[in-house]
Parts: structure tokens; C-alpha cells; sequence
């Protein structure tokens, strides 16, 4: 039998109260019965819910700087990692996807589990979300695509930091990003796939 959601938290060093954990539960629950109707992630990886969509995002939130922020997290399709980031304590999270079923299903999620977030059913560059602290995204657009969408979001003079989940063709991505863009850059191994990236950016300047 699969290790629950909060057991393959527990395994890796992520521990979340009883009350979280029955969150997850119910978030993974509806996961299995909407994408019965809705694609909201690949059947093939259904039975690893727990390590491929909820741990792959629940990582993220150990690079949060501080979880009393304002989250937007952009092209959020089933909520990875947003939702996942709203139910480990992330305050102010905002998750933007322009499939409004899929939004529905957030919004879904977000009434059952009775996490408190805020979803812009639209494009992102037709949203405008002043003041955000953090954007982050995964398996969504190329980073220098990311970065773009991340300038359009920030607000002049607010400082803001981006958190992307890449995967194996990290570093060519960064490469291309760099030829349009200046940036600070952390890059934290992934703890489900060591040839992925978790990326920390700062201080993005448009060249």
C-alpha cells in the first residue's frame, strides 16, 4: 500500500499536523474524482500522487523565506504547488489559471479543505495582483517566459522573488533566460528528481 500524503512528508523531513494531513487527504480525494472528468495531471503518475504532485510541491515551501507573504502562483492547473504551499501556512496565496475548470476545481478544493485562497480565473498577463512577495510556478513556460511573466506581475519598488520548479533541462534554460535577463540565482537540488531544479531568483532586471 502507498505511503499517505503526510508519510512521505514525514519521510523526508516535513512534518504537518494531523489537521493538515486530513486536508491533503481531502485534497487528494477530489483529486482522483475530478480528474475523472478533467485532465488535471497525468493518469500515469495518479498512483504516486503523494511523492510526484504533493511532495514535488509541498518542497518548495522550505524555500520560502517566510511564509507571512503574498504567494502568486501562476499557471496553477490542479494547485501544485500553490494550494499545496496555501495548505503548509503560506498566508496571502493567489492562484491564476485561465482554464476555468480547472479554477473550478480550485475553487472546490479550497471550500472543502477550507484553506483560504484567491483564484483569478484568467491569462497572466490579465491579471494584476499588486504588492506580491513571492511567484512561483512548475511545469508551466521556459524560465526566460517565467521571468517575463514575473516582471508583468511585480510591482515597482516592491521587492519580489521568484521559486520554479525545472526540471532536467535546468541549466539551458537559465542560460537562455540570462541573454534577456539579469537576475540573483539560488538552485536547490529537487528532492524527487536529482536531475531537476528548485530555483530561487531575485532581483530580476530586464537587459
Amino acid at each position: 500500500m502507498p505511503d499517505s500524503i503526510s508519510d512521505t512528508f514525514a519521510k523526508r523531513g516535513l512534518h504537518v499536523s494531523r489537521e493538515t494531513a486530513e486536508k491533503l487527504n481531502i485534497y487528494n480525494n477530489l483529486l482522483l474524482k475530478w480528474q475523472k472528468a478533467i485532465n488535471l495531471v497525468s493518469p500515469t503518475t495518479l498512483d504516486e500522487a503523494a511523492l510526484r504532485h504533493f511532495y514535488d510541491s509541498g518542497q518548495l515551501f522550505r524555500y520560502v523565506l517566510d511564509p507571512d507573504v503574498k504567494l502568486a502562483d501562476m499557471g496553477s492547473g490542479a494547485g501544485f504547488p500553490g494550494l499545496v504551499l496555501a495548505l503548509l501556512g503560506v498566508r496571502d496565496v493567489h492562484l491564476i489559471e485561465s482554464d476555468v475548470r480547472k479554477a473550478t476545481f480550485l475553487r472546490e478544493v479550497s471550500r472543502e479543505t477550507g484553506v483560504a485562497v484567491t483564484v483569478h480565473d484568467r491569462r497572466v498577463e490579465d491579471c494584476s495582483i499588486p504588492a506580491l512577495d513571492v511567484i512561483s510556478a512548475r511545469a508551466l513556460a521556459p524560465l526566460k517566459d517565467l521571468l517575463a511573466h514575473m516582471n508583468h506581475l511585480s510591482t515597482a519598488g516592491h521587492a519580489c522573488y521568484g521559486l520554479f520548479a525545472k526540471g532536467a533541462q535546468h541549466e539551458e534554460e537559465i542560460e537562455k533566460a540570462r541573454k534577456q535577463w539579469d537576475f540573483d540565482l539560488e538552485s536547490f537540488t529537487s528532492e524527487t528528481d536529482p536531475t531537476a531544479r528548485i530555483l530561487r531568483l531575485k532581483n530580476l532586471r530586464k537587459k
